[in-house]
Order: C-alpha cells, then sequence, then structure tokens
C-alpha cells in the first residue's frame, strides 16, 4: 500500500529532538524523503538518521544550518532540493525560550529568540517556496505556540515570536494559494520538556507543594484539560496538515492546547 508521504520531500528544523523529532518520526513512516536539522550529539544524530532513513525506505540527510544565519538557512534549503530532489513539505520547527521581565531582558536574547524562532522562518519560506511553485504543490507548518494567541508575563521575547509566526503563516498563506501552497500554524500548549520538569520542582520548592500539585495548579493551571501535549499529537496534526483532506485549509491556526486558548 502506498504510504502517505511517499515521493516527498521534507525539511524540518530543528528536527533532532523534541517536537521535531517527533514529526520526522511520522513523516518517516509516511515514506518521506527528510532533510534533518539541530544540534546534538554527532553519533545520536547519525543514529537517528540512519534510522529514518531504514524506516522511510528513502534518502535521509542532515544539515547542521544555524538558524541565526541566513546563508546557512539558504544553503541548507538548496542542498535539500538538490540532495533529495525538492522540497514539498517545510515545517519551521527550530525555537528558544529566555524568561525576564521586560526591563531586565537582556537585548542578545531578545535578538537570538527573535532569530531563531521568527525570522529563520521568513529565510526558510522565501527559499523554499520557488521550489516549491515549479511543483505547483507545497505545505509550510509553522510551529507556533498558545503564546501565539495569548500571552504570560516575563516571556516577551517569546511571545513576539509566536505571534510573528502566526501573520507570517496567514500572509505566507494568501499570497501563495493559486500555486497549490498551503501554509498553516500549530499552536500547542504546555508540553513535558525538560525545561518544564524543571519549572515544576522549581514552582513545587518555591509554592512549597506536591510535584503532583504543582502540575495541577500551576503549570497546568491554564489548560483545562490538566494534561500535557504530547510531542506525538503534535506530529499527528502536523501530518493532517499534508493530507489531502486539508487541501483547503491554509492561513489557520490548528490550537493544540488543552483548552488553553478557549477562555
Amino acid at each position: 500500500m502506498t504510504r502517505q508521504l511517499q515521493g516527498k520531500v521534507a525539511v524540518v528544523t530543528g528536527s533532532t529532538s523534541g517536537i521535531g523529532q517527533a514529526i520526522v518520526e511520522v513523516f518517516a513512516r509516511e515514506g518521506a524523503s527528510i532533510m534533518l536539522n539541530g544540534f546534538g550529539d554527532a553519533g545520536a544524530i547519525e543514529s537517528q538518521r540512519a534510522r529514518l532513513e531504514k524506516l522511510a525506505g528513502a534518502k535521509v540527510i542532515y544539515d547542521p544550518a544555524d538558524m541565526t544565519k541566513p546563508a546557512e538557512i539558504e544553503a541548507m534549503i538548496q542542498r535539500a532540493a538538490r540532495e533529495l530532489g525538492g522540497i514539498d513539505i517545510l515545517v519551521n520547527n527550530a525555537g528558544i525560550q529566555h524568561v525576564a521581565p521586560i526591563d531586565e531582558f537582556p537585548p542578545e536574547r531578545w535578538d537570538a529568540v527573535i532569530a531563531i524562532n521568527l525570522s529563520s522562518a521568513f529565510h526558510t519560506t522565501r527559499h523554499a517556496l520557488p521550489i516549491m511553485k515549479k511543483k505547483r504543490w507545497g505545505r509550510i507548518i509553522n510551529i507556533a505556540s498558545a503564546h501565539g494567541l495569548v500571552a504570560s508575563p516575563n516571556k516577551s521575547a517569546y511571545v513576539a515570536s509566536k505571534h510573528g509566526i502566526i501573520g507570517l503563516t496567514k500572509a505566507t498563506a494568501v499570497e501563495v494559494a493559486e500555486h497549490g501552497i498551503r501554509c498553516n500554524s500549530i499552536c500547542p500548549g504546555f508540553v513535558h520538556t525538560p525545561l518544564v520538569e524543571k519549572q515544576i520542582v522549581d514552582r513545587a520548592a518555591e509554592n512549597n507543594v506536591s510535584r503532583e500539585e504543582s502540575i495541577r495548579n500551576i503549570i497546568l493551571a491554564p489548560q483545562p484539560t490538566k494534561e500535557f501535549v504530547t510531542i506525538e499529537q503534535i506530529a499527528g496534526t502536523a501530518l493532517f496538515l499534508c493530507s489531502p483532506a486539508a487541501d483547503q485549509i491554509t492561513g489557520a491556526q490548528f490550537s493544540v492546547d488543552g483548552g488553553w486558548t478557549a477562555r
């Protein structure tokens, strides 16, 4: 039986860990050729690449492009087109976070968050679009956040970047709608990452409560389900947005946030 993404080429930034890693896993299972990108141990990345290539039955390559450097981003996109035969799917997932009040926020951290979370998606998109236009088919998926729709204190750069990525999603969608290209964003709520685990422990100590109380009443206070979003759920949403069922979905924001932004 033909797999859903057989014959398609996907570029996924920040795909050596976390959400991006789950997305390339699903894409490989569906037969896509893949460009991996991200940082990490070279041996672990090669192991991931080889395993995904076997799973996909298609070529999987890795590029260490730094998402703060436009020239490296351009080279990565051109390499994907050259070595994989084009680009059909682009997932802009790379992202970082810094937490501080605005009047104490280090300007260099602001610049880094905006560069990686927002500007990198502009650069990947502008280089991928001419390739997609030639095929008259493309899917661009931007990993935004619940913080692309609502704000939290001490996260000014992250909130600004994620609001910006939703704006970029909408602008891209309306520009390329007649070229067979669709652009959407996914807005996850809290995902149980190592960073969030540290927040759980820290908040429990600060408030003299149990780990379970810290999760339910502090960390997951905005999420009515009181459950973390899983990386597999985000990856499943990304796969759906590449399916024929999503052919008329573009410029949309998919909240996968346990009801956070329904409030």
